[in-house]
């Protein structure tokens, strides 16, 4: 009989939960298959164990890739990309809420209506309801079905269900999902989201084999079916452009298979349809300078020549998107000087957004297209879509590459922790440092906890410390550059007022900002850089107009407190506005005035965003701060200092401070 005092010991580090334990049971399996071969890894035609065949419908998904290539071909095409996002529990739905949102957004059926979200049996599904059946799922799968001759369906809905009902087959189990189809692009496209749990409860596990085949091949039987193959006239003449294009084609991927370890292949086949597009498709290699004629019917293919094409394309593309954008919003640029910025090497720029778009949907990638002061139009990818806040287009902003090193609060906390043995706290840095504020080494924390929770960089004791590697700088530069990846630029707003009203405005605008700066942005005497000069003559004629500057000598002089004054024009002009509106009484809030009230909403002025604060009889406006938005209709208080505002989040002074 046991007793209180019976204990079983674990042997392990602390707070361990053992090795076995730790390791899921894929793993165990893959570390004990590893042993079985001694330890080595799998060589030269001894593929070894990697858990990609675990899962449902691994087999059909073998044999469905290993089809005849001939037949494949004939096949209509089909691309389907896939993901498997992860949930850990209620906090992942805030993710799926908001995916599910966007792919429902405006303008992207034929009419231009927000998507209609439907399933299985309803063209109407209930997203929240699909959401709620979610709660505590591990995982979700998130699929674009493609078809290339998707524009020929009138309605993608039927294609969808009976693609789903198949995989429910091939995998032996109901599906819960939900589909948006959209129009907004060149290629109709599916969106479908897949609970990650079987018809019987447990998680969802599909074989990677039928994730990255399997279900292409589904679905390119069912387009096949509805439209019919391909036909010889259609094949041939899809072979024909491929010769000369300047992207990868699957030519090149022939080309690939068929050339030895020198990068050698021959330029001869029996078939002279064959014969004809190989010679083709070498002669335009060869003019692109990524491959070589040797003679006797040889060429050599240049290293690395397929990645190449393939950034070929992709720039190929992102030109016509970015002429698409001009065309679109009405600007004539002749001789566009197109630029691709690159994150990693790019200066900062200053310009007016032409466009901000997605440029790869499922990985939630966007861009932005800037025609900017140096005369050049910019494509920048900004990375994921809710770093960025909404940007107008007309908006003047400038764009900051992200500098991948540990910041000073890395540096601090590798100080610190380098003094008390490895170990970092709140209670040990203001030891370490009298001058320091609590909510100051509160700030080193949150930078050790994302950073423990996102790579593991770091280690919390159970008392509350932190283990703080030798190597914690470097530890902290990865991190960086992997939240890099996800947002490789920074874009703030300078002005969400377009040029072209800049100049005749009642309030501090960017024009003003750049008048009165001791440094400007250079412009060049082209493109956007030459509007803003003109912009700047029109501006300069106003202020003297309206008596705040004056012309001397051949050159303008701005009166004392230009911009403050122009600011203030502004605010009066819109809080009266907002008082009829609301009803209440507008007070101006002054330098060393406490704030106090319910934040209700961001105010958007030329002299930038406000963020209105409202009592029971009156309201103020004060610089807005981007954690307000958290805090939207909250009680806030806060203290004004200068252009800032020191501000207190919740009901009295034990509120979390966000200054």
């Amino acid at each position: 009989m046991p007793v209180d005092d019976d204990f079983e010991p674990r042997l392990g580090r602390l707070r361990s939960q053992g090795q076995a334990r730790g390791k899921s049971f894929v793993g165990q399996v893959m570390k004990a298959a590893n042993l079985a071969r001694g330890g080595r890894a799998a060589g030269p035609g001894r593929r070894g164990f990697t858990g990609a065949r675990i899962g449902r419908g691994s087999g059909v998904g073998r044999v469905l890739a290993s089809r005849d290539g001939f037949a494949a071909f004939r096949q209509r095409r089909v691309i389907i990309k896939s993901r498997i996002v992860r949930l850990d529990g209620a906090k992942g739905l805030n993710p799926a809420r908001a995916h599910l949102r966007y792919i429902q957004r405006d303008g992207v059926t034929r009419e231009g209506d927000p998507g209609r979200l439907y399933g299985a049996e309803e063209d109407k599904a209930d997203g929240r309801a699909f959401l709620d059946r979610q709660s505590g799922d591990r995982h979700q799968f998130r699929f674009i079905v493609s078809a290339e001759d998707g524009a020929d369906y009138e309605d993608l809905k039927p294609l969808t269900r009976r693609l789903m009902a198949q995989m429910e087959q091939d995998l032996g189990t109901n599906l819960d999902w939900v589909a948006v189809d959209h129009f907004n692009t060149g290629h109709p496209h599916t969106h479908i989201i897949v609970r990650g749990k079987d018809e019987t409860g447990k998680d969802l596990i599909i074989a990677r084999e039928y994730l990255t085949q399997g279900m292409r091949e589904r679905a390119a039987e069912l387009v096949s079916l509805d439209l019919g193959p391909r036909t010889d006239v259609e094949i041939a003449d899809r072979l024909r452009a491929e010769t000369g294009q300047e992207r990868l084609t699957s030519l090149d991927r022939r080309l690939t298979r068929e050339m030895d370890e020198a990068g050698i292949v021959a330029a001869v086949d029996r078939a002279p349809f064959q014969q004809a597009l190989r010679a083709g498709r070498l002669q335009t290699l060869g003019r692109l300078g990524l491959a070589q004629e040797l003679g006797g019917g040889c060429w050599r293919l240049e290293p690395g020549f397929d990645e190449t094409l393939k950034r070929m394309g992709e720039r190929g593309d992102i030109i016509r998107t970015m002429q698409r954008a001009f065309t679109a919003h009405g600007i004539e640029r002749p001789g566009l000087d197109a630029a691709i910025a690159d994150p990693a090497s790019m200066t900062p720029l200053v310009g007016q957004v032409v466009e901000r778009g997605l440029s790869d949907e499922l990985n939630d990638r966007h861009y932005v297209i800037v025609d900017a002061t140096d005369g050049q139009v910019h494509y920048v990818d900004i990375g994921r879509g809710e770093a960025t806040d909404a940007l107008p287009a007309g908006a003047v902003v400038r764009i900051t590459p992200k500098r991948i090193e540990a910041r000073a609060v890395d540096h601090t906390v590798a100080a610190v922790a380098e003094a008390h043995g490895g170990r970092y706290s709140i209670d040990i840095h203001l030891r370490h440092d009298p001058s320091a504020t609590e909510p100051y080494a509160e700030t080193h924390v949150r930078r050790l906890e994302a950073m423990r929770k996102l790579t593991g960089a770091v280690e919390r004791e159970p008392d509350g410390r932190w283990v703080v590697a030798p190597d914690h700088l470097a530890r902290a530069a990865a991190f960086e550059e992997e939240q890099v990846r996800a947002t490789p630029v920074i874009v703030d707003t300078l002005s969400s007022l377009p040029l072209d009203r800049q100049a005749g405005h009642d309030g501090a605008t960017w024009l003003d900002r750049e008048l009165v700066s001791a440094q400007p942005e250079p412009l060049r005497d082209t493109g956007f850089g030459a509007e803003v000069s003109a912009a700047k003559a029109l501006r300069q004629r106003w202020l003297v107009d309206q008596d705040l500057a004056e012309e001397e000598q051949g050159r303008v002089v701005y009166c004392a407190n230009l911009l403050n004054r122009l600011r203030q024009r502004e605010l009066s002009r819109v809080a009266g506005k907002l008082s009829d509106e609301l009803g209440l009484t507008y007070v101006e809030t002054r330098s060393g005035d406490r704030v106090d009230g319910v934040y209700r909403r961001p105010v958007e002025l030329a002299s930038g965003r406000y963020a209105l604060v409202e009592k029971s009889r009156e309201f103020t406006l004060v610089p807005w701060r981007p954690v307000l938005d958290r805090h939207l209709d909250q009680s806030v208080s806060g203290v004004m200092k200068g252009d800032g505002i020191n501000w207190r989040i919740g009901r009295g002074r034990g509120g979390p401070s966000v200054s």
